[in-house]
């Protein structure tokens, strides 16, 4: 049975017994700070077991993809690692329960294929349960599985927990006897290889309380509202029904293994003799090239794109592994092209978006393969100067600052350092590597995580949260009104009240203030609270449902639980509402001249100015970008109208409204349309008519990561103002050239022209300078212990280059055979340089240029023997270096 198949039966079957077919959420909608990715099918659903939110149903049932990135290093190491997998879940909140929950699963699973089941041999399936749960081993005899298949374990095996205070409870699984030629008889609790798990049911019945540790949490009792959340997973589930023997032969995997392995020659499988080995160095290549470019399809699907952060760089790790197992292989040519089509057509049957938009997949799988080639090409060579340089000073590990050089200068993976170091008997350290990537990281994230959370314990919010429920926000439709404040927040939590001079963060019952989100910048204005205001300095939304504001009290007291006034800052509001309806058009306009790739990747809407960040393999023409000026503003001036409205999440990809990659939207969602122009989800603000924004001025376009780039541009009065700056300053430029306006870029260009070419002069004879006494210096070179040497300054000012043309210059006027060095500092900027130059005379006495240099700068500089430079003592002791490099001649 295909695995598109199985998926659809699943499904079928659950929402014939009452169940919501909930779509998969996209791989990185993740709400959670703790996680990357989707990693498991209940993810998208923790909000309703956790109580934040009410379920808009009683029962569920999804596909969920998912990714794990700790296994990421396990990949190609055994036969059942994977990165990508797809876990069949149905869920219950507060509906059904175990008396449920076990006769669905048992039902499917042992029901005939013809009849819509999976088929299973029921005496072969073997369910666990917890210790002390009579209930669900009870019911699990009732559906007729023999007392001696069921078995009891603990808390490691049948007790599921969320790790923090909240819902917990027993589970309940079910294993597969794969037969005698996999292990030993007894079940699971003897041998897990011949008994594989591939159903979970978790029954979430306790709750429990805050604790000193995971563990420690201690029980606080039943909940009222027992919920249930199952797990099957699909590929295990295919391996069975398609009777292979693990995750790399199931038919959304094999056929890109298999042409992993025509494109390199190799056999997948063919150094055991019965299934794939273990351990063979090409059976653990071809199964990362396989899982890696499956994944790699998927997330570049859900919006990601490869970075050097976050989401970005997993797929980037995951994306030059596979792209390196295959050069490793043997195949050197690019390799995407040739697996992710046969990966496409794997997974289109199931996701069929993928086949619709393999072009925009491809443009940026194919360019980060291009990238990374040359990459690895430059930051290979830099690696293997690195490890001779560890060998040569006799040391076994290759420093973390070298590390962190090359993945910092050059882009090249720590993974990869560590692989070829590895390769060639050195070890890296990692730990040196992660502490100053983990500096860098906390440096640029220090600034947001204090401004996202004002350094409150995110459990003072949810506090708040629970005990007043989600903040209502009213800004769409008034910027003022009066409210009552619900709490008042410290560094330390929750406070009574705030005086003058102090900065908190008060949460309302109800406030027009628009928090941070979707781009948008917050609103900022003042709170009037009994004979106390406090000016709002920021708007955040920490927690879902909870609006906080982080405000500074300029006169009098502010108390919980007074009633007071909250005003927006409404000039603030309408710019950045002008800024907002502008990035809608600017997307929208995009798309129309670059195609439906061009996706909305970040935006910030401020007043008078936005940014906006999107997907696109290339850079795009300027003029491109003057159409896409005059096309928006064609719009505004059309004056269309600006609505918003609620509608479900069917309803709005009916009607093609945009919706963000990696964004998880619920069943309703809003709109928001500028005519029949551009239609999005969107939640911020607007304006009432497109006419409003007055001008757009699109300043200019740039990279801002591989395949992302970024447009900013100025609306309203702030785009006038910068045309009027631009108009006087063409006008004076003009006015001094005495041409007419139009003429101007013409004539700065010729006098660019014109400077260019003086300077190429200048150079010419400054070069010609330098190099004029050559011959009367070699002439004049010093006799030490047998060596010609020449020790000289060049001119003041002079070129790198020209320094170093001179030093050969000398060397090169001296009889070869006379063994001699030429030494030449140089001063600029403040600082002394020096170059040394060794004929090969010289060499085979003993003396090299690297020494030399190295000698007049305790240590520092390089080079080669032949030819050698330093720098950056201060410009006084220049002469002093030609000095020490004479002495260490007579000392050689």
């Amino acid at each position: 049975m295909k695995t598109a198949e199985i998926k659809r039966r699943y499904l079928a079957r659950f929402e014939a017994n009452g169940h919501t077919v909930v779509p998969s959420a996209p791989l990185p909608a993740i709400s959670d700070p703790n996680l990357l990715f989707v990693n498991a099918g209940m993810v998208q659903f923790v909000p309703y077991f956790l109580g934040q939110q009410t379920p808009p149903y009683r029962r569920a049932v999804s596909v969920q993809k998912c990714l794990r990135t700790p296994d990421i290093d396990e990949v190609g190491k055994t036969s059942r690692h994977g990165t990508f997998f797809q876990m069949n879940g149905n869920f219950s909140f507060g509906d059904y329960f175990k008396e449920g929950a076990i006769p669905f699963a048992w039902d499917l699973v042992t029901r005939s294929q013809e009849q819509g089941g999976f088929g299973l041999d029921p005496e072969r399936i073997w369910p666990t349960v917890y210790l002390d749960d009579d209930e669900a081993f009870e019911i699990w005899r009732s559906v007729g599985v023999p007392t001696e298949r069921i078995v009891r374990r603990g808390k490691a095996d049948n007790y599921w927990s969320m790790g923090i205070p909240g819902p917990c409870g027993p589970s309940s699984e079910l294993f597969y006897d794969r037969g005698p030629e996999y292990g030993r008889e007894g079940g699971p609790a003897v041998d897990e290889d011949r008994y594989m798990e591939f159903w979970n049911l978790v029954f979430m019945q306790f709750e429990r309380g805050p604790g000193t540790g995971k563990e420690d949490y201690p029980i606080l009792g039943e909940l009222p509202a027992k919920s249930i959340d199952t797990g099957m997973g699909l590929e295990r589930m295919a391996s069975l029904l398609q009777g292979v023997d693990n995750l790399y032969e199931i038919d959304e995997v094999r056929p890109i293994l298999d042409k992993a392995a025509e494109l390199t020659g190799k056999r997948y499988g063919a150094h055991s003799g019965q299934v794939a080995s273990e351990s063979h160095p090409d059976d653990v290549r071809l199964r990362v090239v396989a899982d890696h470019v499956r994944t790699a399809l998927m997330l570049i699907g859900d919006g990601v794109t490869p970075s050097n952060e976050g989401r970005g760089y997993v797929l980037r790790r995951i994306m030059r592994r596979a792209i390196r197992s295959v050069r490793l292989l043997g195949w050197q040519d690019r390799a995407l092209p040739e697996l992710l089509p046969v990966a496409r057509d794997c997974m289109s049957p199931s996701y069929p978006e993928l086949a619709a938009d393999f072009d925009r997949i491809s443009q940026y799988a194919y360019a980060e393969e291009d990238a990374f080639l040359s990459t690895l090409r430059a930051g290979t060579t830099i690696l293997d100067t690195a490890i001779a340089e560890t060998r040569t000073a006799g040391k076994q590990a290759l420093s973390g600052e070298k590390a962190f050089q090359l993945h910092d200068t050059y882009g090249f993976p720590i993974d990869l350092t560590l692989e070829i170091a590895a390769e060639q008997g050195l070890k890296v350290d990692a730990e040196g590597f992660r502490r100053l990537m983990a500096d860098q990281r906390s440096r640029a994230k220090a600034d947001a995580q204090a401004r996202k959370t004002g350094h409150t314990d995110l459990s003072a919010y949810r506090s708040v949260l629970d005990s007043g429920g989600p903040v209502q926000f009213t800004g769409y439709g008034e910027v003022s009104r009066e409210s009552r404040v619900r709490a008042v927040l410290g560094v330390d939590g929750p406070r009574q009240a705030a005086v003058e001079g102090d900065t908190v963060e008060l949460v309302l019952d109800a406030t027009p203030f628009y928090a941070e989100g979707g781009g948008q910048q917050p609103d900022l204005g003042m709170i009037t609270v009994g004979g106390g205001q406090v000016e709002v300095l920021d708007v955040q939304q920490p927690v879902p449902g909870l609006i906080v504001h982080r405000a500074r009290v300029v006169r009098g007291e502010v108390r919980a639980g007074e009633t007071g006034y909250a005003e927006i800052d409404t000039t603030r509001r309408r710019a950045i509402s002008r800024s907002h309806t502008a990035t809608h058009l600017v997307h929208q306009t995009m798309r129309n001249f670059l195609g439906e790739s061009a996706t909305q990747a970040g935006s910030l809407n401020a007043p008078g100015r936005l940014r906006f960040d999107f997907n696109t393999p290339t850079g795009v023409a300027p003029s491109v970008l003057r159409d896409v000026e005059q096309q928006v503003n064609e719009v505004l001036l059309a004056d269309l109208e600006v609505h918003a409205f609620i509608t479900s999440l069917e309803e709005a990809r009916r009607i093609g409204a945009m919706a963000l990659f990696g964004e998880k939207y619920g069943e309703q969602v809003r709109v928001v349309e500028v005519g029949d122009y551009a239609r999005e989800l969107c939640g911020g603000t607007h304006v009432a008519r497109s006419g409003q924004l007055g001008l757009v001025k699109i300043l200019n376009e740039s990279s801002i990561g591989s395949g992302v780039r970024r447009v900013e541009a100025l609306v309203g009065m702030d785009a006038f103002n910068f045309l009027a700056r631009e108009h006087l300053l063409v006008s004076r430029l003009a006015e001094l050239y005495r041409v007419p306006n139009d003429q101007v870029a013409d004539r700065v260009e010729q006098t660019v022209t014109q400077l260019r070419d003086a300077e190429k002069e200048l150079e010419r004879l400054r070069a010609q300078l330098v190099l004029g006494g050559a011959a009367a210096l070699a002439a004049q070179a010093k006799d030490v212990r047998g060596v010609a040497y020449v020790g000289t300054e060049a001119p003041e000012g002079a070129a790198g280059n020209d320094v170093r043309t001179l030093a050969q210059e000398i060397r090169g006027r001296i009889d070869p055979a006379r063994p001699a060095v030429v030494a030449v500092a140089a001063r600029a900027g403040g600082k002394a340089s020096l170059v040394v130059a060794v004929n090969p005379a010289a060499r085979s006495r003993g003396l090299a240029a690297s020494d030399l240099v190295k000698a007049a700068f305790s240590g520092r500089g390089g080079g080669s023997p032949d030819l050698a430079q330093g720098g950056g003592l201060p410009a006084a002791e220049a002469p002093k270096l030609l000095l020490t490099v004479e002495k260490a001649i007579a000392e050689a």
